[in-house]
């Protein structure tokens, strides 16, 4: 995260987590207050992908509906499907998270330099009487 520092734009940036096979991250940048709907919207992507992951796993367990070839030859086709589907949400999940994460720990720094400026201008104020 990167805070402004009283330029003109006012806007929180943050780092996304890298990507996954060690690609770079991309970046998110946000007005501070209105970091909580952001967090938000990425815990509801989080409550998503876990309803994802419960289909995911009938997905990679489909098991032959009868004895003929048809049904068998399904099952071995769908079956790698729903694994890589749910090794896929597994990566997104872990992805998010991190995001979640990161935007909390966002959060709580906006809200210590918040506090630590609010101080000092209690300080200044004091002084001045």
């Amino acid at each position: 995260m990167i805070p402004s520092d009283g330029g003109s734009s006012g806007k929180v940036s943050m780092a996304a987590p890298a990507a996954g096979a060690g690609g770079p991250g991309g970046g998110y940048e946000f007005d501070p207050e209105k970091i909580d709907d952001v967090i938000r919207q990425w815990q509801d992507l989080q409550s998503d992908l876990k309803a994802d992951e419960m289909d995911a796993r009938m997905m990679a367990s489909v098991k032959a509906p009868g004895k003929e070839f048809a049904s068998g030859d399904f099952a071995k086709s769908a079956n790698p499907s729903g694994k890589a589907f749910l090794e896929q949400n597994a990566r997104m999940q872990d992805y998010v998270k991190k995001y979640v994460d990161a935007l909390l720990d966002a959060k709580k720094k906006i809200q210590t330099k918040e506090a630590d400026v609010q101080a000092d201008i209690n300080k200044t104020g004091t002084r001045a009487q």
